[in-house]
């Protein structure tokens, strides 16, 4: 349920805390809280958002391992691409929020070729208007940090494979983060005839509440050795050549990451708020359900534990930290 936000100042410091990375490594050894790190400055095409909530992805520990670093920004770098949050300040263009806002989004419009120095596991995050969404009102702020980067994934990669009514689809990996947005979009958005979903023999029962028509125990069945084909296969695991035995003659196969094997198409997210603004009714309505992994939410002092949980790659859903001091 929605809750007000509370610790937003009246005033911006000029410094606030903020969790920092100065070189690569495991989040263990390299992330930092640091209580004094400068809040960012506003561009005119941003504005300033008081963090009320921030979930991690996975992209979050790859980067901080360092898979993009002939291409990162300077450091010490900020983790954290989801937030939700108050509007603070706003930039001199900016025309389509206005201080006090409630907003959420994906900061990063392009993570691996325009990566962001200065993320969300802060206080206050500075972020261009276009990827920003006004957050619905019947969601937490815990609910709506834990949507942006991995329901617009999904959406992304649907619209990529031309998913449409009377169409099957394949989802691997379907408990995790993107998975359980992925069942969702599948069934009540793009409206497949056929959802299927590989997970654990534990989240079956998760698969199946999420609109999973065929979940499938990864650890008791190989899906490409199934009868039934699928006209979409979303590998949101990097499966290699396995997905591809999966499709339908004719059919297509996305990926979020490697290994992919021909004719698989990799994609990497282009965030935006259209997505997020596009699926504003089914989240209003409960179609569309964020999913949060039990152990969430972690207190800001815990990042490190949120980390170490995802760096499982166990967790359910999305993993939040929140309260943001």
């Amino acid at each position: 349920m929605a809750e007000a936000a509370s610790n937003v100042p009246t005033t911006i410091p000029s410094v606030h805390k903020a969790w920092i990375y100065q070189e690569y490594g495991k989040s263990s050894d390299v992330l930092k809280l640091d209580e004094n790190f400068p809040v960012p400055e506003v561009n005119e095409d941003e504005v300033l958002i008081k963090v009320i909530a921030a979930s991690i992805n996975p992209v979050d520990f790859k980067r901080m391992l360092g898979a993009i670093k002939d291409n990162d920004t300077p450091r010490p770098i900020v983790p954290g691409h989801d937030v939700a949050g108050v509007v603070v300040k706003v930039g001199s263009k900016v025309n389509k929020f206005k201080v006090g806002d409630e907003v959420y989004g994906d900061i990063a419009e392009k993570a691996l070729s325009e990566p962001k120095q200065f993320g969300t596991l802060a206080e206050y995050t500075a972020v261009q208007e276009k990827v920003l969404a006004l957050k619905p009102n019947n969601l937490s702020f815990v609910e709506a940090a834990s949507l942006p980067l991995a329901i617009e994934t999904a959406y992304e990669a649907f619209e990529r494979a031309q998913l449409c009514s009377g169409k099957s689809v394949l989802i691997l990996g379907g408990a995790g983060g993107v998975g359980t947005m992925a069942i969702q979009l599948a069934k009540h958005v793009f409206g497949a005839s056929r959802v299927a979903a590989t997970a654990s023999t534990a989240k079956q029962d998760l698969l199946r509440s999420l609109g999973a028509d065929l979940p499938i125990d990864y650890t008791k069945d190989k899906y490409e050795e199934l009868p039934e084909k699928f006209d979409v296969v979303f590998d949101a695991v990097g499966e290699g050549e396995r997905p591809v035995k999966a499709m339908k003659e004719g059919g297509k196969v996305v990926s979020i990451m490697g290994p992919i094997a021909p004719p698989t198409v990799i994609f990497v997210l282009t965030s935006t708020a259209t997505t997020l603004e596009k699926l504003k009714p089914y989240f209003e309505s409960g179609k569309v359900k964020p999913v949060l992994d039990p152990k969430t939410p972690f207190p800001f002092s815990n990042t490190l534990e949120a980390f170490s949980h995802l760096e499982t790659c166990r967790a359910i859903g999305k993993v939040v930290v929140h309260p943001i001091p």
